[in-house]
C-alpha cells in the first residue's frame, strides 16, 4: 500500500482499458488519438489512485470495522461526492472531450461526462473500499496467526527450559551420588570425579539456553562423563565411540546422549563385575541420523515392571525429541543377544553452520 506503488498500479490499470478501448475503436473503424486516450484513461485513474489511497490512509480503521449502516450514511455519499470531484478535475484537464462535438461549457461537459460515468465511478470506488476491506481482513488474520506462533513457541521454549532444569540436577544428584560412594574406598578417584564434574558444569553453564549443538561438542562432554565413569568403575567396563567424520558437525539436541549413557550403567554395568561393554555410535541413514548405545548386562528384566525406559532420564530424552521433532523422529529401547541393550535414537540430518575444526579424540 505504498503510495507510489497503489497510484503507479491504478495508472497502469488505466493504460490497458485505454489500449483495450482503442483497439475496439480500430476494429469497428474509428479512428481515435491513442495518445489522447492513454492520457485521458491514465489521468482518470491517477485521479482516482490518489483519491482512494487518501482515503485508505485516513480512514483505515472505520473501513476495517465498517458496518452496513456506516456503508449506507457514510461511504455511500462520500462515494458520490468524490466521483462529482474526479469528474470535475477530469473535465477541467481535457476540455476536448468528448470528441465530435461542438464547444460546450465547462458544466455542460459535467453534466454530460456524469451521466456517462458516474456509475463507473461508484463501481471504482466500491472496489477500492473492498479491496482495501479485504487487506484489513488479511492483515488481522496475519496478526492472529503471528500472535498464535509466538504464543505457541513461547509455550515450547518454556517447556524445553522446564525439561533441561528436571535433566540437570538428575544428572548432578546422580554423579554426586557416586562421587560419594567414592568417597569410602578411593579417595584420589573421588577428588578426581569431583573436578570432573566441575568442568561438566562448567561446560553446560557456557552452553545457557541452547537447544541445539554440533554432535562433537555433545561427544566430547560424553567422553569427559565416561572417562568419569571409568574411574568409579576402575576399568570394569571397556568403553568404544564410533562417530562418522562427516557428521561431526550434525545437530542434535543438547544432552541428548548423556541420560542414555547414564541409564546404560545405572541398570546394566553396575549389575555386573567385570567385562562390560558400553558403545556408543552416530552414523547416518539416508536423511536420517542414527544415534546407537548399547550396554552388556543383565538386560531389559531386571527393570521396574512398568514399561522400560520410564525413568527421568530416558523419559526426558522421548519428549524433548518429540518436542523438537514431532513425529519426525524414533526411541528404541530393546534387549538384544547376550543380555544386552540398546537403545537407538533416529532424527532428521542437519547441519551445523559453523565449522569444525578440530574434532575430539574419539574421531581419530
Amino acid at each position: 500500500m505504498h503510495p507510489a506503488i497503489f497510484i503507479s498500479g491504478a495508472v497502469l490499470l488505466g493504460c490497458l482499458f485505454a489500449v483495450q478501448e482503442w483497439t475496439s475503436s480500430r476494429f469497428w473503424n474509428y479512428h481515435i488519438n491513442l495518445h489522447l486516450l492513454l492520457a485521458a484513461w491514465a489521468a482518470q485513474y491517477f485521479l482516482w489512485g490518489v483519491l482512494c489511497w487518501i482515503i485508505w490512509w485516513q480512514f483505515r480503521p472505520q473501513i476495517y470495522n465498517a458496518t452496513v449502516r456506516t456503508m449506507l450514511t457514510v461511504f455511500l455519499p462520500l462515494s458520490l461526492v468524490l466521483s462529482v470531484v474526479e469528474e470535475m478535475i477530469w473535465v477541467m484537464l481535457f476540455p476536448r472531450i468528448p470528441l465530435g462535438r461542438p464547444p460546450m461549457s465547462f458544466w455542460h461537459r459535467l453534466t454530460f461526462q456524469l451521466d456517462a460515468e458516474i456509475v463507473d465511478s461508484m463501481v471504482i470506488f466500491w472496489s477500492a473500499f473492498f479491496l482495501f476491506r479485504g487487506i484489513g481482513y488479511y492483515q488481522r488474520y496475519r496478526e492472529k496467526e503471528l500472535a498464535a506462533t509466538q504464543l505457541q513457541s513461547q509455550l515450547v521454549q518454556a517447556q524445553m527450559r522446564a525439561l533441561r532444569m528436571q535433566l540437570n540436577p538428575h544428572f548432578l544428584f546422580n554423579t554426586m551420588n557416586g562421587i560419594s560412594s567414592l568417597m569410602r574406598s578411593d579417595i584420589e578417584a573421588a577428588d578426581l570425579m569431583l573436578e570432573q564434574l566441575s568442568r561438566l558444569l562448567r561446560i553446560t553453564l557456557q552452553r545457557g539456553d541452547a537447544q541445539f549443538i554440533p554432535l562433537s561438542d555433545e561427544m566430547e562432554f560424553i567422553e569427559m562423563y565416561l572417562a568419569m565413569q571409568d574411574r568409579r568403575f576402575a576399568g570394569r567396563v571397556r568403553q568404544e565411540m564410533k562417530v562418522a567424520p562427516h557428521l561431526h558437525d550434525a545437530l542434535v539436541p543438547t544432552m541428548i546422549l548423556q541420560p542414555i549413557v547414564e541409564n546404560a550403567y545405572a541398570h546394566g554395568l553396575s549389575r555386573i563385575s567385570s567385562d562390560g561393554l558400553l558403545e556408543v555410535e552416530a552414523s547416518s541413514e539416508g536423511s536420517k541420523l542414527r544415534l546407537s548405545v548399547t550396554n552388556s548386562g543383565p538386560g531389559l528384566r531386571p527393570l521396574s515392571p512398568g514399561t522400560p525406559g520410564k525413568g527421568i532420564g530416558l523419559s526426558n530424552v522421548q519428549d524433548r525429541l518429540r518436542m523438537h521433532y514431532g513425529s519426525d523422529q524414533s526411541f528404541s529401547i530393546a534387549e538384544i543377544e547376550n543380555s544386552a541393550v540398546r537403545v537407538v535414537v533416529t532424527l532428521p540430518l542437519q547441519h551445523s553452520a559453523r565449522p569444525i575444526e578440530k574434532p575430539a579424540r574419539y574421531g581419530a
